[in-house]
Parts: C-alpha cells; sequence; structure tokens
C-alpha cells in the first residue's frame, strides 16, 4: 500500500538518466501514451519540468507539493509512478533519513521510434490498443524518405585531407592535461543516453523445464543466447506461453546454422497466439486492483474483509485458475475475461467478484453472454471497487438469477427448467433467499412442511372444540 512506501512530507529530487530533447515529448505522447493513460504522462512531464533545461538534477522537492502542482491524491501518484517504473520511463532510489525517506526520480529517455517499431512487446499492445489504420499513420509519421547511398558517389573529404598539424610534439599528451579533462569530482558530463526497455521476464519464465525437454543434437545450449533467452522470456510473457508450448516453437525457429533465429521465433509465437486465442493481438491491461480503487485499507478482522483482500491483490486469470483447482484456465474463459476488462473497462477486482459470482451460480460455468450481460450492466453503473460489486450483485441477486434462467430457456429451446444452485459465496448469503431457495428447490421438504401445518390446524382446532364443550 502507497501510505507504507509513501508519505507527502517524504523528498525527493529528480535527475535525468540523460539528456530529454524535445523530440521526446512527441514520442512520448503518441507511442507511449496510449499504453500508460494520461495521469502517468502527467507525472512524468511534471517531473520532467523541475530539470531546468539542459541540467541532470532538480532542486529539492517534498511530495506534498507535488500533489498541489499535480492535482492528485498521493495513492494516484504512487500508482502511475509504478507503471512508470514498469515500462521502463523511471528508475526510483530510495534512502531513509529520521522518519522520513529520501528519494531520486531518474528520468529516463523513451525508446527511439525504431526501437519501440521493433520491440517485439511494446509495438503488439500498441497496435492492439490504436487498430492498424492509426497504427501505420503514426509509423508513418516517424519515418521519411530513404535515400540509396549507393546511387550517389561519396566526394567527402576525410580529416587528413582538411586539416595539417605542423607541430606534432605538441600533441604529446602529459597526465596533468589527462585530468583536466575529466569531469569535476561528483559530476558528469551531460550527454545523451539510450531508452530503457520493459524488463523481468527472464525471473517468470522456467528455462530448466524448457532446456529438460529439448535435446542438445536438436538445439544446442549455445544457441540460446543472452538475447535469444530474453526474446523467448518476453514472448512467453506477451502470449501466455508455457515452456512446454514453447519448446515447438524454439524447435521450429532453429535454422540450418544451429541458431534460434529470432524473427522466426516471433513469427511462430505470433501464429500459435492466433489459433490458440483466435485473437490477433493480446492487450496491456493492468493485472490487478488499481491501488486508488482498492477498499480494504486496514489489516483485515473478518472473512469478508480478507476476501475483499484477496480479490483486490489478485489477477482475474489466478481467480479463474483457483476457481478451477488450480488448472489453467481455457483459451475461450480467457478471452471473456479479456473481453470485459478491455470494452467494458472494469478494473481488475471487479471482474474478480463476476467470475465468483458466475461461476459459483451457474455450476462452474463461465457462460459468454451471461457473462457479457451482467459486465454491460456493471459498466453502466460505473461499478469500480470490490465492494460495490459485492453490494450491486447481493440487491440484484434475482434479477441475475431470471436473467440466468432467461439464458438456458434460450439455449434449450424456451422449455422451462429451475436452476439448482449448488454453491453459493458466502458474501451473498441472505437468510431470507437461502430459506427461498431451499424450498424452491427440495420439494419432498415442502411436502413434509404442508403436513406439519395442516397437522397443526387440525390440532388447534380440535383444542378449540373441546374448549367449547367444557
Amino acid at each position: 500500500m502507497h501510505w507504507q512506501e509513501l508519505l507527502p512530507a517524504d523528498s525527493y529530487m529528480v535527475s535525468s538518466a540523460g539528456l530529454l530533447h524535445d523530440y521526446d515529448r512527441k514520442i512520448l505522447t503518441r507511442l507511449y501514451q496510449p499504453l500508460i493513460g494520461p495521469i502517468c504522462m502527467s507525472l512524468y512531464m511534471t517531473l520532467w519540468s523541475e530539470l531546468e533545461e539542459n541540467r541532470l538534477w532538480s532542486e529539492t522537492s517534498s511530495h506534498y507539493q507535488l500533489m498541489n502542482t499535480i492535482g492528485l491524491k498521493l495513492g494516484d501518484i504512487y500508482e502511475a509512478r509504478l507503471l512508470l517504473e514498469g515500462i521502463g520511463l523511471l528508475n526510483v532510489y530510495k534512502k531513509s533519513k529520521n522518519d522520513t525517506k529520501e528519494f531520486i526520480y531518474e528520468l529516463n529517455p523513451p525508446l527511439s521510434p525504431q526501437q519501440f517499431f521493433t520491440d517485439g512487446m511494446l509495438n503488439v499492445y500498441l497496435y492492439k490498443k490504436i487498430g492498424k489504420a492509426h497504427f501505420n499513420r503514426l509509423k508513418r509519421f516517424f519515418c521519411d524518405d530513404h535515400i540509396e547511398p549507393d546511387q550517389y558517389e561519396s566526394v567527402t573529404k576525410s580529416f587528413a585531407e582538411v586539416f595539417s598539424s605542423d607541430h606534432l610534439d605538441s600533441l604529446y599528451v602529459t597526465d596533468e592535461a589527462k585530468n583536466e579533462w575529466k569531469p569535476m569530482p561528483k559530476q558528469q558530463y551531460i550527454e545523451r543516453t539510450d531508452g530503457v526497455e520493459p524488463s523481468g521476464f527472464d525471473s517468470l519464465f522456467d528455462f530448466d523445464l524448457l532446456f529438460a525437454g529439448m535435446k542438445s543434437s536438436i538445439v544446442p545450449k549455445k544457441a540460446f543466447t543472452p538475447k535469444i533467452k530474453s526474446t523467448i522470456a518476453k514472448l512467453a510473457f506477451l502470449y501466455g506461453i508455457d515452456p512446454l508450448e514453447m519448446q515447438k516453437l524454439v524447435m521450429d525457429a532453429v535454422s540450418l546454422d544451429d541458431e534460434i533465429d529470432e524473427e522466426n521465433l516471433r513469427k511462430a509465437a505470433r501464429d500459435w497466439y492466433q489459433i490458440e486465442r483466435q485473437a490477433d493481438m493480446p492487450s496491456l491491461v493492468n493485472r490487478v486492483q488499481p491501488i486508488r480503487e482498492r477498499t480494504q485499507k486496514e489489516e483485515p478482522k473478518t472473512q469478508e474483509q480478507e476476501l475483499i483482500r484477496h480479490l483486490e491483490t489478485i489477477s482475474p486469470r489466478e481467480r479463474l485458475m483457483q476457481l478451477s483447482g488450480g488448472a489453467e484456465p481455457s483459451s475461450g474463459d480467457l478471452k471473456v475475461v479479456e473481453g470485459v476488462m478491455i470494452n467494458q473497462k472494469l478494473n481488475p477486482g471487479v471482474v474478480n467478484v463476476l467470475i465468483e459470482y458466475v461461476m459459483l451460480k451457474t455450476d462452474m460455468k463461465f457462460t459468454k453472454g451471461y457473462v457479457e450481460k451482467l459486465a454491460g450492466h456493471w459498466a453502466r453503473l460505473k461499478v469500480s471497487t470490490v465492494i460495490e460489486a459485492m453490494e450491486l450483485a447481493k440487491n440484484e441477486h434475482r434479477k441475475y438469477q431470471d436473467w440466468a434462467q432467461g439464458s438456458r430457456n434460450v439455449a434449450k429451446g424456451g422449455r422451462k427448467k429451475a436452476i439448482r444452485e449448488e454453491v453459493v459465496p458466502e458474501w451473498l448469503e441472505k437468510k431470507e433467499e437461502v430459506q427461498q431457495e431451499q424450498n424452491t428447490d427440495q420439494p419432498e421438504l415442502n411436502a413434509q412442511k404442508r403436513d406439519l401445518q395442516e397437522k397443526w390446524k387440525q390440532w388447534k382446532a380440535g383444542g378449540e372444540m373441546n374448549d367449547g364443550k367444557d
């Protein structure tokens, strides 16, 4: 939680890993902003504005001043900071001092257009986000005509042809002169550096399992260069490919020289995704509930509070796996979840409640039409937190049952049949509803109750008659 990491009184300084140019603004605005959103862009630009022109360090400021400048709560700033870190635009360094902390926010330049469009991950996410037409339009914006130099004769003069030196002895360099060329202590030259690519994928991929199922005679170990291993891990994250599936893709990408062709590997992974998931490109979405939309801020004291925190801190894919006993979700279920998150713009925590409600109320069936109908209803009501989703499910439970009943009737040609509900989420239970559901679902019990009620009436009537005789 952000208050454990950051307080308004904590100070920070802004630095730049390399000189930032005006051209970088266009790259950030047009290529990065569709992926990270306007709040992240505002934070990056605000921090950049604290650097004087052609300087690498800013003065010290407090996060309280930053909150006033940018007009955001500290939790929103912290979440935006995490997104900037993840996409490679920000490095953060921390030092504790007494009761406060000091931070250094080091801004990284964005990737160059060529790096971005050939990244193999960011360009894929951008393509899915903005569509083919706008993507090609952006590509044209960052490209220009290429002139073939082979069609011309080079007439450029060399240094030696232009300059001469009459006193070669004067070029002898002493140790004292060498020291004059170095920057002063604790200083550095201002220069341009390359952008930072997203990282952290290697630790998420099980290379041991990948190697265990591959014979070195087919794919030699030397073919797995650091660059190839990085590409494999990135593709596995991008398309959700497990090590066993990756084995086949790697073997298909081996060239006659016993090397792994990176471009063929990318194409094989892309083809696999389109066949397995029936989708063009994967999307970049928040993996868990955004911090600003989390409501369980204190240590949970009840089971319901523990569940709320759990749903706020896991991804929808993980929740599907938990409800399926640890089994990997089907591509169809994942596609439904992805569509709900992107098209209906529901937060991951809200989607977790939706998954739990649908799975536990429809005999563990994840029907696309029913899910999308509930998601559309929640989106129109602007449900953004786990608690709001749970309360709405409680209040609209009867309506949603009717929707589920209607879906099944349509599927079965209009034949009406009562839905038997085997499992009910604890947070959804209401005493009256549970009683009514049991009565509807247990005809034998209803008959017994009617017999008891009839006997009670007879006994009561008999007592009254006896009283009259006396």
